[in-house]
């Protein structure tokens, strides 16, 4: 029997329960919710083992409000790449720009419009994951570079811990290349003068 994904999580945060309640109901079972009621509250919960993928959060809160809380999830190391969506009655252009440039990736207004919301929220998702995948992927590329230690006579190469290796065998282990052998025109006249190889 077949278990089910682990849900993404979300990071709720507003100070009116209400709005809480409307966008968990609203986002419905695909997701598992970890509200919080003020600023000062997510970022304590961002400071757990679990991480959410995503945060929803509200800008107009007493005490700290979602630019500053923004600035400090995206100033943090271990909360910089989670994407934050502003969920506002505030509609001015300038208080968008003032979102985007605290490190916010999306708005989403009130009153809420369930369908946008879960399309928005799906898409953050699904595009954080996809970043998340591109980067462990870049990660595993094994490259070259530098200086490789090779021997003037045998062409062997000497690794990071001393030893000799083949040069097929270090390409092999340090990059994705894969061998076709041949044989060079300068090496087939001298090692096989009676073999035509220009075809």
């Amino acid at each position: 029997m077949e278990t089910d994904p682990i849900k993404p999580t979300l990071l709720i945060v507003d100070d009116v329960p209400a709005n809480l309640h409307t966008l968990m109901e609203t986002l419905g079972d695909n997701y598992r919710f970890i509200p919080a009621k003020d600023g000062e509250q997510a970022l304590k919960k961002l400071q757990g083992d679990i991480l959410p993928d995503l945060i929803l959060l509200d800008i107009m809160m007493p005490g700290m409000d979602g630019y500053e809380v923004c600035e400090r999830v995206k100033a943090n190391e271990k909360t910089k790449n989670i994407p934050v969506i502003f969920v506002t009655a505030i509609s001015e252009i300038e208080d968008a720009a003032k979102g985007f440039q605290a490190g916010a990736v999306d708005f989403i207004q009130k009153p809420l419009n369930p369908p946008m919301v879960k399309a928005r929220v799906d898409l953050h998702i699904k595009l954080h994951h996809t970043m998340a995948d591109l980067k462990k992927a870049l990660s595993k590329v094994k490259t070259l570079s530098g200086f490789l230690p090779i021997c003037s006579h045998c062409k062997k190469i000497r690794d990071d811990k001393g030893y000799w290796n083949q040069i097929e065998a270090y390409i092999h282990n340090h990059s994705d290349a894969e061998f076709s052998h041949g044989i060079c025109p300068e090496c087939a006249q001298k090692y096989y003068p009676d073999f035509d190889f220009s075809d």
